[in-house]
């Protein structure tokens, strides 16, 4: 479902090209040949970027991301159909990596925005600065790890966690509203949605749960604020969904009950054994993701 946009086409367009800075003699247009089917952009939730992996672009993907398992399950994969831009530590506009605008950019480059784009999927917020503090929520999990201090409600205030009060639906749309925009001038057809996190821990519970190789499973018992944090930022892309007038995927509905240290868990430990080569410490392992894959197929029909 699509909310009425508030600006006009031309103004859009205009929007659009200042926003991609595109090159000197670019023509821009609306319908570009070749589009493709399925464009993601996100973070290492998005990519589940190996330890020891690498790409020519420095955004290495494992094969076991759900938008690889997607894309193999459409048959999309290694075709102009589908362009997949996330990478390690993407945000949302916090930084000067692979912020959305950059990889909107990117993908724009590569003809990925059309009249035939069916789905545009949006996975970024995790690694941004929110509010007043510095503090960042991955990759660093110092705040969890702290044995001494916790990761307590305090900690947005020491800046050793992002400012979870300030986690809004509003923040969150103001944050996306560009890229959103230059999405549905380029992809008219297209089905645009911010996906959630998967549930890393439980919600509505102070501790938070890691194995670590060798040393064995870590508990913290004051993660009120990492949890928090993780609720509040559900809340809000789902809100932002809304006051967009696009779509919302809720990958903690998808995962629940698989969280790290679960009995059945689809969050990789802080050094698991499939770390190093097929995902990252404390993401999504390839039974997550694939979980995730056959829902988003399912759910967008492709």
């Amino acid at each position: 479902m699509r909310s009425v946009r508030g600006r006009s086409t031309a103004t859009a367009a205009l929007v659009a090209i200042s926003l991609l800075a595109l090159p000197s003699g670019t023509t821009a247009t609306a319908d570009p040949a070749g589009a493709a089917t399925l464009v993601v952009l996100g973070d290492s939730f998005t990519a589940t970027a190996p330890v020891l992996g690498h790409a020519d672009d420095g955004c290495a993907r494992s094969p076991n991301s759900w938008p690889n398992k997607l894309a193999i399950s459409t048959r999309l994969s290694g075709t102009a159909g589908f362009v997949d831009v996330s990478c390690n530590g993407g945000t949302i506009d916090t930084g000067n990596g692979w912020t959305l605008v950059h990889q909107t950019r990117k993908a724009h480059a590569q003809g990925a925005f059309g009249s035939d784009t069916r789905a545009v999927l949006i996975q970024a917020g995790l690694n941004d600065i929110w509010g007043a503090s510095s503090g960042t929520a991955f990759p660093s999990t110092d705040c969890l790890l702290d044995i001494v201090e916790g990761c307590g409600l305090d900690a947005a205030e020491q800046n050793r966690l992002p400012d979870y009060h300030a986690v809004t639906g509003a923040t969150y749309a103001d944050r996306v509203r560009e890229v959103v925009t230059f999405v549905r001038y380029y992809a008219p057809n297209a089905r645009v949605a911010l996906v959630g996190y998967p549930e890393i821990f439980p919600p509505g519970q102070p501790a938070a749960c890691m194995d670590l190789a060798v040393v064995g499973r870590v508990v913290q018992p004051r993660a009120e604020g990492y949890i928090a944090y993780l609720d509040r930022l559900q809340d809000a892309q789902r809100a932002a969904a809304q006051l967009l007038g696009i779509e919302f995927v809720d990958v903690r509905a998808i995962t629940a009950g698989h969280a790290s240290c679960s009995e059945e868990p689809w969050i990789s430990g802080l050094a698991g054994a499939d770390s190093p080569f097929d995902g990252a410490p404390v993401h999504p392992n390839a039974q997550g993701n694939g979980a995730v894959a056959v829902q988003v197929r399912q759910r967008f029909g492709l």
